[in-house]
């Protein structure tokens, strides 16, 4: 049940995007009362209310109505939340050993397996003559080096920081989600199969996947999707 009658927060994203997953699972987490504004950029309309705010126009992108402040990049935006709306999982640790750790394994996530997912992705839609082979081979040699330390960093840890779900599993769902499909961890790295299957049971994941589904289709590796988030098209 959502905890905040009227908090005024308005979400600028789109249920596809990765990025987007990453802040919906923090909200979902606390049960933050938003409003949704689904980005579709080919509209004007849309396109110019999101770039007054933001000229760099990337989403996610977070108005708070009651301060009259927007909040950009993800990581930025789970902290405003963490700090201005706080529920019942606290994202950020007051511990600040384990808050520096937690904000090092959020970074890791969005620039060495969100990165690169997105290289190859937006390759695969690329024109024969734009495709950038050498940039793709290492953007899939560094998703491999990843999940090794990824593997390693889970060695005795339920969540990527111990035993608490934080920002840093907010970064790494989404970036893990969309990767297997690209490149697959779960014949060689066990424990980070056991704890994406332990993620996924997450009801702020189900949701935010639930709400993505009708989108899949949109996806280049659309095929490569496991066919239990495909409920809707079985």
């Amino acid at each position: 049940m959502d905890n905040y009658k009227s908090p005024e927060l308005i979400l600028y994203q789109h249920p596809l995007a990765s990025f987007c997953h990453k802040v919906l699972i923090a909200l979902y987490e606390n049960g933050i009362r938003f409003e949704s504004h689904f980005v579709d950029l080919m509209l004007e309309d849309v396109k110019t209310e999101l770039y007054d705010f933001w000229p760099v126009g990337k989403i996610p992108l977070l108005r708070d109505l009651t301060l009259d402040k927007t909040i950009p990049e993800t990581s930025i935006i789970i902290e405003y939340i963490d700090l201005m709306y706080p529920g019942k999982t606290k994202l950020i640790p007051n511990d600040t050993n384990l808050a520096l750790l937690t904000r090092l394994w959020d970074r890791f996530f969005d620039l060495y397996v969100s990165e690169p997912m997105q290289k190859i992705v937006l390759n695969q839609i690329l024109p024969d003559g734009d495709k950038d082979r050498l940039g793709v081979g290492k953007a899939y040699s560094r998703l491999r080096i990843s999940y090794s330390m990824i593997e390693k960093q889970l060695e005795s840890k339920k969540y990527l920081i111990g035993e608490n779900f934080t920002m840093a599993d907010c970064s790494a769902i989404p970036a893990l989600f969309y990767s297997d499909t690209i490149v697959s961890f779960r014949d060689h790295f066990p424990k980070l199969t056991a704890y994406f299957e332990l993620v996924l049971g997450r009801d702020s994941v189900k949701r935010t996947l639930s709400e993505a589904e009708p989108y899949f289709s949109m996806y280049p590796f659309f095929e490569k999707i496991p066919k239990r988030f495909l409920k809707d098209r079985i």
